[in-house]
């Protein structure tokens, strides 16, 4: 007959054997749970830390598009205002004054806006953006800056009648369309001149 106290002894052993080898277990996947939890949090951080990057990069170039995009509108600026007086003539529009960079500060009545180009006469006023490059947002921009400008002048007892016009150095044939559809004259540059489209129909006034 076996020993009692030895096959006693000998499950004991059995099972603190096995306790120690499920403890060894749960050690070493407490183990791999901490690295897994870490490498988790480092690609989270690695993540966090490329979309920053990729953001400032995206940033980086939007300022540098808008540098190139003010830079563009700024050397046409400076290829068309002494010639429009000439070219608007052929359209029966004569301006014999022309402003660049205009501001309309009225703190007042809360009316903000700035011009490009302004061209003058006594009876009449011709609002010019430039842009490198045109789009359908400008030209609505451009339609909220002359509402803005007419009621402006409506609040200073100006009773001139505002044009709008835009130009542009890259322009696609719809944005084309657009401009003129809202009786915008539309100006492009031509080898070291330009051309000035009239709009379809009647152009608009303000």
């Amino acid at each position: 007959m076996p020993d009692v106290q030895t096959t006693n002894e000998s499950n004991y052993d059995r099972i603190w054997a096995i306790i120690e080898r499920t403890d060894q277990q749960m050690e070493k996947n407490a183990r791999q749970m901490e690295i897994t939890r870490l490498s988790i949090q480092e690609l989270r951080e690695s993540q966090k830390e490329t979309e920053r990057v990729l953001k400032e990069n995206a940033m980086d170039f939007n300022r540098r598009i808008g540098h190139l995009d003010n830079l563009f509108g700024e050397i046409a600026e400076y290829m068309i205002a002494p010639k429009l007086r000439d070219k608007f003539l052929d359209y029966g529009l004569d301006f014999p004054r022309a402003n660049r960079n205009v501001s309309v500060n009225d703190k007042i009545n809360k009316i903000y806006l700035e011009i490009d180009i302004i061209l003058e006469n006594g009876d009449k006023a011709m609002l010019i953006e430039v842009k490198n490059k045109l789009t359908h947002e400008r030209i609505n921009k451009h339609i909220e800056r002359l509402e803005k400008m007419r009621k402006h002048a409506n609040l200073h007892d100006d009773k001139r009648t505002f044009l709008g016009a835009v130009a542009g150095v890259v322009v696609t044939d719809e944005v084309r369309d657009y401009a003129l559809n809202q009786g915008f004259y539309l100006i492009e540059p031509k080898l070291e001149s330009f051309n000035i489209t009239p709009p379809f129909g009647k152009a608009k006034e303000w």
